[in-house]
């Protein structure tokens, strides 16, 4: 889920599960579905129907399942594609870890300890699992559920018997977390907020794959990425990043599974985000 380089994740315990569909006998067969759009909206012209078109072309021949969310602020756009698909968290729910612990302790209304800074730091900058299960476990459940109450990412289920790489997120959840730590907000300190964006800007560089894909020069990056692999949907490939420059200030989340192997997770990923930054920052 996060300390070993890329392509060389730690497989996690465990079996997806399953969804069991029965037919009944003489029933007319059910209309297939609609597949899934890319449904954007914006207030600069134009720029929603060509997010639309090129997120669309990069997610529309890839194996396995993909979901994208995407927010920019500077010209009020919004992206999504399957925005409440849920999908195991690997590494991706540290910074949850993190912005919880933060939110904790401002509750109690104490800095950070030297042990916890050291944690945190080596949880986002390294996605040391270690640290990890450490933060998780001092947190408890009872309290990261009502971190999880309190900024409303209600869809997000986290992962139990200590198995925080199962936790279970969706892109709906995910931008809320990043708005959080771009916004100001009641849930944490300004300080709070600078210290998640510093630790996530200062990944180390054999992580900062994925969503960044594509930022142009003079925009600043702030990404975590996961990965895990499981008998059931295979490789889960994740990236969540906020970026700010050239007049930009957005947040982007892009989540799949049902990957062969990482390195077509990482493409995935980074298809899309090439994509989003062109064409958010094109004049």
């Amino acid at each position: 889920m996060g300390v070993s380089r890329r392509g060389r994740a730690v497989v996690a315990v465990g079996v997806g599960a399953g969804v069991v569909m029965a037919a009944i006998a003489g029933a007319a067969p059910a209309a297939a579905a609609d597949p899934p759009t890319v449904s954007c909206t914006s207030a600069k012209a134009g720029l929603a129907r060509k997010l639309e078109k090129g997120i669309a072309a990069a997610v529309g021949n890839r194996e396995g399942a993909v979901a994208v969310g995407l927010h920019d602020r500077a010209t009020d756009t919004t992206c999504t594609f399957r925005p409440t698909s849920a999908y195991d968290s690997a590494s991706i729910t540290k910074v949850t870890v993190l912005a919880a612990l933060l939110w904790d302790a401002k509750r109690q209304d104490r800095y950070l300890s030297d042990r916890e800074v050291s944690l945190s730091r080596a949880m986002i900058t390294r996605s040391d699992n270690a640290a990890t299960r450490t933060l998780w476990k001092q947190l408890g459940m009872a309290r990261i559920k009502a971190f999880l109450a309190a900024v409303g990412m209600s869809r997000t289920k986290p992962g139990n018997n200590g198995y925080w790489g199962l936790t279970r997120i969706t892109v709906t959840d995910e931008q809320k977390l990043l708005r959080l730590i771009t916004r100001e907000n009641p849930v944490l300190s300004d300080n709070s907020r600078a210290y998640i964006l510093k630790l996530m800007s200062q990944v180390v560089p054999s992580q900062r794959w994925g969503t960044p894909h594509g930022v142009p020069s003079g925009v600043s990056v702030a990404v975590k990425n996961g990965w895990l692999r499981r008998a059931a949907h295979g490789w889960r490939v994740h990236s969540v990043g906020a970026f700010e420059g050239r007049g930009h200030d957005y947040t982007m989340t892009v989540l799949t599974h049902g990957n062969r192997t990482m390195d077509y997770g990482v493409t995935t990923i980074q298809d899309v985000a090439k994509v989003i930054h062109r064409e958010l920052t094109a004049n």
